[in-house]
């Protein structure tokens, strides 16, 4: 992947963006794909739409949702403690004695979730104790809730810190490749389409609060009326221990992009991705997906009168952990695969299923 691209990716992966609070992230993601559109704007709720070829047919939608898991500030006590809860689908297993930031109005606060020691666990305690929320806090280091309140305020987002680390080779590691990877993506697709002589109007998106409930997606496909819609989201990859692939399916880093296949689905669009993958010589792999997709392709596909989606999604090991793992080549075969999608678009083609 080309120099420039892998230090956007950097930067969108510190940029905090608890579903929400998306504003950093999507501000970076606006002025570097500003660079490779006719128009760009943000809508109500956040999302980023950049818009190329804008008066061409058909209208297709590509969208990366730009939001992550994170937490929220709820109670600060008079010991200056910060009780908090999840933003997102986080398991609370993975959260005692992490180091976390909280985002507040004065700038980044550095916290560590506090944990009791084991030396003073009951050995009982420590096999049978199910965690809840509540039980868990936030110290900053502050003497009382007076010093506490002037650093952090209730509802401040909270995310973990760690960032972009590369593993070996093109396997990288971080938080919220779920979905920057997808954001990401739809960036690059915008930056191989400048100056490429293209028929379709190209609507691309970094949606929000996908991880809330498909909401950005909804909202911005409503406003857009495309007429085919890409989500472009990670699948979870099976290539390592304790996954059965008789539930999973088969997917693995490093094996390119992932085409979903099922009723969420619109056949024609699934068609011209394999064909252009094969065509090209594109790496890819095939989803099984038999239900609604947890994507953004769901919402997409039931827009107003109906929308002809589609599904590309990135392999990504310990989804929603700190340590989320992609490989590079299949963000960038993503890529190169949807632009190829795109420039085969023509007006009137015809997406119904048969």
């Amino acid at each position: 992947m080309r120099k420039e691209s892998v230090n956007f990716l950097k930067e969108l992966i510190a940029a905090p963006s608890p579903s929400g609070f998306e504003g950093p992230a999507q501000k970076l993601w606006m002025e570097r794909t500003s660079h490779f559109a006719d128009e760009i704007r943000v809508d109500v709720h956040g999302n980023c739409i950049a818009v190329l070829n804008p008066g061409g047919s058909p209208r297709i939608m590509l969208a990366g949702h730009n939001d992550e898991i994170g937490f929220m500030v709820k109670y600060i006590s008079d010991d200056g403690y910060i009780s908090f809860a999840s933003i997102g689908g986080v398991d609370i297993h993975l959260v005692p004695a992490r180091r976390v930031i909280i985002h507040a109005a004065k700038g980044p606060v550095a916290g560590v979730v506090g944990r009791k020691p084991i030396h003073l666990i009951d050995p009982q305690a420590r096999a049978s104790q199910k965690l809840e929320w509540h039980q868990l806090w936030i110290d900053i280091g502050a003497k009382d809730r007076k010093e506490a309140e002037k650093r952090v305020a209730l509802g401040d987002p909270v995310t973990f810190p760690d960032g972009f680390e590369v593993l070996d080779g093109s396997k990288v590691i971080g938080r919220a490749f779920d979905d920057k990877a997808g954001s990401f993506t739809v960036s690059e697709v915008l930056r191989l389409l400048r100056g490429v002589k293209i028929r379709a109007a190209v609507y691309g998106v970094s949606t929000v609060q996908e991880e809330l409930g498909l909401r950005g997606g909804k909202t911005s496909a409503f406003g857009i009326d495309p007429e085919v819609g890409i989500a472009v989201d990670v699948t979870f990859a099976s290539d390592h221990p304790d996954v059965e692939k008789k539930q999973v399916g088969e997917v693995s880093l490093g094996k390119g992009p992932v085409i979903a296949r099922g009723p969420n689905i619109n056949p024609r669009v699934f068609e011209g991705l394999m064909k252009l993958a094969g065509a090209r010589k594109i790496p890819h792999q095939v989803e099984p997906a038999p239900r609604a997709t947890g994507t953004d392709a769901n919402v997409i596909q039931l827009t107003r009168s109906g929308v002809a989606a589609g599904l590309v999604s990135i392999p990504n090991r310990y989804m929603h952990t700190p340590v989320e793992m992609v490989d590079l080549n299949d963000m960038e075969n993503a890529a190169k695969l949807l632009a190829a999608y795109v420039q085969s678009l023509k007006p009137g083609q015809d997406f119904t299923p048969f």
